[in-house]
This record gives C-alpha cells, structure tokens and sequence, in this order.
C-alpha cells in the first residue's frame, strides 16, 4: 500500500489546543466494524459497551519533562531539546530546533526556567531538588534521521533534574501561544501513569478518571497495565512512498506476567480483550502466540510471553490480530502509523478497514469532533 492512501484534510481548527474543562467530557465516536455502523456518543457512556469479565489494558507508562531550552555556549543562539531515547545515563538521542548549524563538539548550556515562567514547579518541590547552576552537555554525534547524540556532563543524571529544567513534550501540532503550563503537567498525563520514559502522552487513556477506572471494576471489569515508553517509534512520519520501505524505531515495553495472565483468562473464558491505545496493541501484539483452537476467533486461545522487551512492530493493512477484540483510541494524524494500525484493525484486508476508516474520520469532521492529543475518542467495536 501508499502512504498517500491514508491522507484526509482536517480543518484546523479541529485540533485540540487544549484539554476538555475535565477529563471524562471527552465525546466519543463508536464504531460498529461488522455493520459498519456509527453511533455519536460521550466518554462517560464507555462503560455502556463493556461487559463484565472484559479485560481492559492500559498502558501506563509516565511522560517525562522531556523539552528542554538551550543555549549554544560562547554565543547567543537558543534551542529546543527534545530526549527521544536513553541509550545509558546521561547520554540521549534528541530532537535539535534548530539544528541545521549545531555541529559535534557544540556545547549547549540549560538554563532554569524563569522564575515567572508558567510551566515552573511549585516553589517547595523545587526546594527538594538538587540542581546544579549550570548544566552542560556535548553534541557527540548526530545520524541520518537527523537525530542528534547528547551526552550530559557531571555526576548528577539529567533525568534527576527534569522536574526542574524541563517542560511537558506536548506535540508541535499544539500551536498556542506560550510554553506548557502546569495545568499541562497534570493532564498530559494518565491519573494512572506510573514508569517514567515516555516523551508523548498515550492518549487515548487520558480521558479516564480514578473514580470510572473504580466503577468499571466494580462491574466486574478486568482493568491491567502494561507499558510501552512512547517514543519516536509511534509518532515518527513516515517518509516513503510505500509502507513495506517504512522501518520502526524500537521502543522499550513491558508486560507483567499478572497482566499476561488476566488476558489469557480472560481469553480462555470467552470474555473480550479491550485495547485502550494503539500503544497498548502494540505490546500484546508484540507478545501473542495463539494455539489452535475450535473456539470463534474472537475468543481463540493465545498465549502471551511477559515480560520487558524492545518492539518494531509495524501493523499496517492487512493484519490478522491475535490478541485484541476491541480497541479504543484517539483520533490519528494523517499518513502516520497510528492511523495505519487503526486501518488494520477496522476490517480485514488491505482496503475494506482503510476506507472504513477515513469514512468514520469524515463523519467525525461533520460532526466537528476534537482531533489528536488533546482531542476526542473512537471506540471499534
């Protein structure tokens, strides 16, 4: 298939600046994927189509304070540092803007947040930490993709001192005026995140509160983490003309094998397995080994291996799916690889899912639905 086979227009208007005045206010898009039936809905409804003994999968890992601002040493100029991989301590890939003229060997300064800056933190915690005066570090290195090798100096490790130097990594398509603020902090972030290592939100768990999570499990539904460390591997763009010439960047999951056991029984009794997030599909589909079985396919017999790992799995049409039966998830940008598993996972084939797809993004444009991040929800029943 063509990458240019996932394009739509958005109007832009239709994306989200900012999140709902509360979590849960999110509308929410539901799918029929065998009748191909759209029903209009609100977040709150969700519980209306789960059933008890589902199994819901979040994934829970924690944005960390990933953007920084600095400045060349010995000059004048200003940059934004995104960390998009931690290959050891204190030395990263990162996102340079602008980088056209850093070269290796520049050595970048990171200044502390004014003290009027909005996304600064509460005067008491950063009583707590303890931050060095000036932090330094070298461009080692950078590589074809354009990523840049930063390696941080000094015994502290830069990942001790984000709370104070860093900003929430929203995403470039967030374009309103000023840096992040604190309100961002909190809601660029699920209530239930808990590893840190993810440079974007998994969003489409945004949406949920404790007080629903608590209700869905007293209804009997199955609610268990895993963890994906969102990185450039889910938002890089792909580039080529062709899907088969596109190649993932690895990123860093876990599955614990409680969670790998609720699934399977889940499974095993004939209950469903409800993604919440393309991140979520991509460790289970990462992990699945289905044995054979009698029973429909929705409610095979798989397998899971736990435990951590590294993935590039690229779902894209067409996918046979092997552990989910249900996904819920936000609204994808165009020609991106979250659109493409979405696509996947809408109907078998190479076309049938895609056309679905852009179909029900069509409505949602109608219907003046909020798009990305901080946007709306889509349930594929």
């Amino acid at each position: 298939m063509r990458t240019a086979d996932f394009r739509y227009v958005l109007p832009p208007e239709l994306i989200a600046q900012t999140p709902a005045i509360r979590r849960e206010d999110a509308r929410l898009l539901v799918l029929d994927r065998r009748a191909g039936r759209i029903e209009h809905r609100r977040f709150v409804d969700l519980p209306d189509y789960l059933r008890p003994g589902d199994a819901l999968v979040l994934n829970n890992s924690r944005v960390i304070l990933a953007r920084l601002r600095a400045e060349k040493a010995g000059g004048s100029a200003r940059l934004e540092v995104l960390l998009a991989e931690e290959n050891a301590p204190n030395d990263w890939w990162v996102l340079l803007r602008p980088g056209k003229r850093v070269r290796p060997g520049t050595v970048l300064h990171f200044p502390p947040p004014a003290p009027d800056s909005p996304n600064r933190a509460a005067p008491s915690r950063l009583a707590s930490l303890s931050t060095p005066s000036v932090v330094r570090a070298i461009v080692e290195t950078k590589n074809a993709e354009g990523h840049y090798r930063l390696r941080f100096e000094g015994p502290a490790n830069i990942k001790d001192m984000l709370e104070a130097l860093g900003e929430v990594p929203l995403p470039p398509y967030i374009t309103r005026a000023g840096p992040p603020t604190l309100e961002d902090r909190e809601r660029y972030q699920t209530v239930f995140a808990h590893p840190p290592g993810s440079t974007a939100a998994p969003t489409a768990g945004l949406h949920f509160t404790t007080r629903m999570l608590d209700a869905l499990r007293r209804r009997g539904i199955r609610v268990c983490h895993v963890t994906l460390h969102v990185g450039l591997g889910t938002f890089a763009p792909v580039k080529t003309e062709r899907l088969e010439d596109h190649v993932m960047h690895a990123e860093v999951f876990d599955l614990p094998p409680a969670t790998a056991e609720t699934i399977q029984e889940t499974r095993r009794a004939g209950h469903r397995v409800i993604a919440v997030g393309t991140t979520s599909v991509r460790v289970l589909e990462s992990v699945a080994s289905p044995a054979r079985s009698d029973a429909p396919e929705s409610h095979a017999v798989l397998t899971l291996s736990p435990g951590p790992g590294r993935t590039r799995i690229f779902i894209r049409p067409p996918y046979a799916f092997r552990a989910v039966d249900a996904l819920l998830t936000n609204f994808h940008l165009p020609e991106s690889t979250l659109l493409m598993l979405v696509s996947a996972f809408a109907a078998p084939g190479e076309t049938r899912g895609r056309e679905m797809i852009l179909r029900a993004y069509q409505e949602a444009i109608r219907e003046r639905y909020r798009f990305y991040s901080y946007g709306d929800a889509m349930l594929l029943l």
